[in-house]
């Protein structure tokens, strides 16, 4: 069993994007990994900086939508041939022309499904409580300001080492995060 570290991290306060993307490289290039910013509004290049790369989504909306394409068409096929055939007008039993739409409809309704719920897994939601909302200046990312979080699981957290550091990068408050 792994013990909670006694804090979540360290969140530095900058004023603006261009001071954030500098403390991003610059805790990258340190060996931080394990840190997220936060920013009033989209931030192009950010998330590439952080070292997110979104790769995971659209692999599941993938394979969602190949699940609904193929069981779609095998429960029709199941339907028509295997549990209920009829031979209507000479027709053959397994019309796959008829099986399309239906197959069309369930392969988009299972990948529209599948990248709704892995997009809320993915991002760890719902979350209704965060740790940096115990600091009372993260109230000011909805608004004007710019936060850089190291988070205290990262391999190279050191309580006054990562301190210094962050205080290091000009940031305009470097708060300590508590669980």
């Amino acid at each position: 069993m792994t013990t909670r570290p006694p804090v979540y991290g360290y969140v530095a306060e900058f004023d603006g994007v261009d001071a954030l993307f500098e403390a991003v490289r610059a805790a990258r290039r340190a060996g931080y990994t394990r840190m997220d910013a936060y920013t009033p509004f989209p931030v192009e290049g950010l998330a590439e900086e952080l070292g997110h790369h979104g790769w995971g989504l659209p692999w599941a909306v993938f394979a969602g939508g190949l699940f609904g394409g193929v069981g779609g068409y095998l429960m029709q096929y199941y339907a028509a041939v295997v549990s209920y055939p009829l031979n209507i007008g000479g027709r053959p039993l397994h019309s796959w022309p008829m099986f399309i739409p239906i197959t069309f409809e369930l392969t988009v309704l299972v990948g529209a499904l599948t990248a709704v719920l892995a997009m809320l897994g993915l991002n760890g939601l719902p979350r209704p409580y965060h740790p940096l909302f115990n600091v009372p200046r993260f109230a000011l990312a909805s608004k004007d300001r710019f936060f850089l979080a190291v988070e205290a699981t990262d391999p190279k957290f050191d309580l006054q080492e990562t301190r210094r550091f962050l205080e290091g990068l000009h940031a305009r408050e470097v708060s300590e995060v508590p669980h």
